[in-house]
């Protein structure tokens, strides 16, 4: 007979019927029976989880910049509304911020 090194563990960490009715017992005298279907419910969405997470691409470099980069875009595309909006209404935008030039549109528009 051959010597399996993994076999012999098997064997020591195998499950039957009674270890599983005995650990069952402990977990019902422990818990009691109105807790259990609240901890089976609890490990359920765990694993749940748990395998969501690792079916998640991980996050790369690369991915992070380009969201930081859509990000930039869509906060130039706003400034350059709010740019646009001043000139139509007349109003001068040398050496202002954009929220002067944002108050002053507010206050254009209210006054309107």
């Amino acid at each position: 007979m051959y010597f399996i090194p993994n076999l012999q563990a098997m064997v020591l960490y195998t499950l039957g019927i009674p270890e599983l009715i005995l650990i069952f017992g402990a977990i019902l005298i422990l818990f009691g029976p109105k807790k259990l279907p609240e901890l089976a419910r609890a490990l359920g969405r765990a694993r749940k989880e748990y395998e969501m997470a690792l079916r998640e691409e991980p996050k790369s470099e690369s991915n992070e910049s380009e969201e930081e980069a859509s990000t930039k875009k869509k906060e130039k595309s706003e400034e350059e509304v709010l740019l646009e909006t001043a000139k139509r209404l007349g109003i001068d935008t040398e050496g202002k911020s954009i929220e002067e030039i944002a108050d002053e549109i507010l206050k254009r528009v209210k006054s309107s």
